[in-house]
């Protein structure tokens, strides 16, 4: 547990998106909420500068494959920066080693998306690779 805070504290602090608009509502979009039978739900945090991460988390024991969400369409790439299912934290080590490249694939009402793997249990953000 130290280990993941000490993680999550260290990106936090590297990544302005996940504080500096924390009062503004152009620091946060939905991607997707409403997943309920997915156990999913997705959302956009931005800096100042409109710089995203991509924070996405599974409340389900079951490992989705290929799992699509939209995202903005100016972004080739994405690079998983923290996954609580890591082993380092007592997970199953379900991460991504290689970026998830953006597809043109409309979905969640954007013009491009993702495919995934999710994590049981866990949660996984992503920055723009």
């Amino acid at each position: 547990m130290r280990d993941l805070v000490r993680d999550l504290n260290a990106v936090y602090t590297a990544s302005p998106s996940l504080w500096e608009r924390d009062t503004s509502p152009e620091g946060f979009e939905w991607v997707v909420g409403d997943a309920a039978d997915d156990n999913v739900f997705a959302f956009l945090r931005f800096d100042g500068l409109g710089s995203p991460l991509l924070a996405v988390s599974n409340f389900s024991p079951v490992v989705r494959h290929d799992y699509r969400l939209g995202v903005p369409d100016t972004f080739a790439a994405w690079t998983e920066v923290l996954n609580t299912d890591a082993a380092r934290y007592g997970g199953s080590d379900v991460v991504g080693t290689d970026p998830v490249k953006t597809e043109s694939v409309p979905w969640h009402g954007r013009s491009s998306s993702v495919r995934m793997t999710l994590p049981p249990l866990a949660t996984v953000w992503f920055r723009p690779a």
